[in-house]
């Protein structure tokens, strides 16, 4: 006869729940927390600059959260929209050529713009893929996320010895927005069907938290695709 699966004491049972408990509820209140401070932390900073007229606190007898937010989101849109057109474009050149002219002013104000540009700009493929790398010896390997071709003066002196590289980011655990840059051969790198926040899943839990992978089932429906009849031109 099998034999049968010892019970644990209460205390264990207790101890199991909480920590089941503790891992569920643990991320919601965390992410509740920091998500509440960051809509009050950008009321703090919008609400005194938008007129008693337009503030709903002025007709209401409580505050309403939530709503510097949504007029900073508003404010921001209306001056991009303004900067798409030549008027709006020639003051954002003017602005520019005074910040050009403040030494330490202008050195921050580029550095944040050039970081802002390649993060949000719709062209850009800026951590759309997680990779593997041998780090930092041969036979460790370690996730990165790949950032772009390698450019600008490093790119240059990288192709003149006949080297193809892409820029790569090698977060640490567990926090993943803290690493390093590398610049890898574009051979030595092997992309990841996971996607990045997969990737950023797994560095933050140090691996115990892995996505699921079934490579039989991607290669089949790959098959099916390009079984697919195409359509008549």
């Amino acid at each position: 006869m099998a034999e049968k699966p010892k019970r644990l004491p209460p205390t264990m049972r207790i101890r199991n729940y909480f920590l089941t408990g503790l891992i569920i509820c643990a991320p919601l209140a965390i992410t509740a927390y920091l998500t509440w401070s960051f809509i009050m932390w950008v009321d703090g900073w919008v609400k005194p600059y938008v007129p008693r007229v337009y503030n709903p606190d002025t007709y209401l007898p409580f505050s309403v959260p939530g709503f510097g937010l949504v007029a900073a989101l508003i404010f921001i849109t209306i001056v991009g929209f303004l900067t798409a057109n030549i008027i709006g474009r020639t003051l954002i050149d003017v602005g520019e050529s005074l910040l050009d002219r403040m030494p330490i002013v202008r050195s921050i104000y580029k550095g944040l713009k050039q970081i802002f540009q390649t993060v949000l700009a719709e062209q850009s493929n800026s951590f759309k893929q997680a990779g593997l790398i041998e780090y930092p010896r041969t036979g460790l390997w370690s996730i990165v996320f790949l950032a772009t071709d390698t450019k600008g003066e490093i790119g240059h002196r990288l192709e003149e010895r006949g080297e193809d590289t892409v820029s790569v980011f090698l977060p640490t655990t567990p926090n993943p927005t803290s690493g390093y840059l590398l610049f890898v051969e574009r051979k030595d790198v092997i992309i990841l069907d996971m996607t990045v926040e997969e990737a950023a899943k797994m560095i933050i839990s140090a691996g115990l938290v892995a996505p699921d992978y079934q490579p039989k089932l991607k290669a089949l429906a790959e098959a099916h695709r390009k079984d697919e009849p195409r359509p008549a031109a």
